[in-house]
């Protein structure tokens, strides 16, 4: 089923666990992630990140495709724009069939962030598709530019964008980092941030940088009540990983058996994740 992340995430709200969101690419790392939603029986978020899409293939040869597959699966998929800073983008990106969108226009002061955010939520209307925006600022682990106290969200500052704009759901900046943490890192996170905004507007919340947050954070950002989690790093490194020990072992396998070894991997990564969020057997 094709679907927007409106309803999915109210009823992840409402019932307190999360959907998975996967940063994908092409068609085999999107068939991957409805796959592995189908067979845990799970909503799922197929996010489409700006820079993957204007950089390796452009939403207009991936947009139908995946609609296709959703609408063969009897699960809840919803196709989402990830980080969509250019606005004609976002735009274009409905026009075309997204289900949903992030305007990130956190880079902003708040009222401008505000104002960007709100045009974008009432020209997703006409489309029947849901917002997500950001208030506060995502390190990555890229270049050792981790989030740091000051990029956290301010709660009083989300508190008050949420009631201006009328988003679906907000990104929180808390202590997790984009990208593939080194090996035994876990990130400390202020759980005062969720829990302060979720007790003043009872939206669903977004963690970013979910990859390698730790299974402790995970939890308990579900319970305070994130009910969107971002996952791409794992995803991506199972499927590299995959791609190695298939080499190694058999150095002469074809292209399509690499792919599918990718497939899998993938999927197996998916599965953990919806088992931690809790949404698996959510599915209406």
């Amino acid at each position: 089923m094709y679907v927007s992340m409106k309803e999915m995430l109210q009823k992840a709200n409402r019932e307190n666990y999360a959907v998975m969101a996967i940063n994908c690419f092409n068609l085999e790392t999107a068939k991957a992630v409805i796959d592995a939603a189908a067979e845990s029986h799970a909503p799922i978020i197929v996010d489409l990140l700006q820079d993957h899409l204007k950089a390796h293939l452009d939403y207009r040869y991936l947009t139908q495709p995946i609609v296709r597959m959703a609408e063969n699966v009897n699960v809840e998929v919803a196709i989402n724009l990830d980080h969509g800073q250019d606005i004609a983008f976002v735009k274009q990106c409905l026009h075309e069939g997204f289900s949903s969108v992030m305007m990130d226009a956190s880079m902003h002061p708040l009222e401008k962030n505000i104002a960007i955010t709100k045009e974008i939520v009432q020209f997703a209307q006409a489309y029947n598709a849901s917002v997500e925006a950001e208030v506060g600022d995502m390190g990555a682990v890229a270049g050792d530019q981790y989030t740091s106290d000051g990029m956290y969200t301010d709660p009083e500052e989300a508190i008050h964008f949420i009631r201006a704009t009328g988003v679906d759901c907000l990104a929180l900046s808390y202590g997790s980092s984009h990208g593939d943490y080194p090996a035994g890192y876990r990130p400390a996170f202020r759980f005062d941030i969720v829990q302060t905004i979720k007790e003043a507007t009872d939206l669903p919340l977004v963690l970013h940088g979910g990859s390698g947050a730790g299974r402790e954070n995970i939890l308990r950002s579900v319970a305070l009540g994130i009910n969107k989690i971002n996952v791409g790093a794992d995803f991506m490194k199972a499927q590299r990983n995959a791609l190695h020990q298939q080499l190694d072992a058999y150095p002469e396998s074809d292209y399509p058996t690499l792919i599918h070894q990718t497939i899998e991997a993938g999927k197996a990564v998916v599965k953990e994740y919806i088992e931690l969020s809790g949404s698996k057997n959510k599915s209406l």
